[in-house]
């Protein structure tokens, strides 16, 4: 006899009880936290995306403008003050590079700005400048 009592309890105790699960009220408040926090998520990558891709081009930017201002330090010619410019390939992009030549209060020495920016770039500002100096030849060139 013990034995169906407590039967009887067991089931009387499980009768009050809510069925476990989540309601559908629930579901929906964690669907919503989870959709923002995707969303955020995907902002942040996308971000980071942009700006892996906007520091791998002022990189290639910058050692496009250091080449053009190593070769300008390595020619014997003497550059006249005034802008030159011209394209190079780097990183499989083209690059259009813009040197501006300045005199300085040091008549040998003259300043040069290299700007550098893709070729296909509408946007006026250079992905990067560069200044170096130039002392003129020994032979006065």
């Amino acid at each position: 006899m013990p034995r169906v009592i407590s039967r009887v309890r067991r089931t009387a105790r499980g009768a009050g009880r809510r069925c476990a699960g989540f309601t559908l009220l629930e579901v929906l408040v964690a669907l919503g936290v989870l959709a923002l926090t995707m969303a955020a998520v995907i902002r942040a990558v996308g971000s980071y995306t942009g700006n892996q891709a906007y520091l791998r081009d002022r990189t290639f930017a910058v050692w496009v403008a250091r080449n053009v201002l190593a070769e300008q330090q390595l020619e014997a010619a003497w550059p006249g003050v005034g802008e030159f410019k011209g394209t190079t390939e780097m990183g499989q992009r083209e690059w259009r590079w813009l040197v501006k030549v300045t005199q300085t209060e040091e008549a040998e020495l003259r300043r040069l700005d290299v700007e550098v920016q893709l070729v296909d770039m509408d946007d006026e500002q250079p992905l990067a400048v560069l200044s170096g100096f130039l002392w003129q030849p020994a032979g006065g060139g």
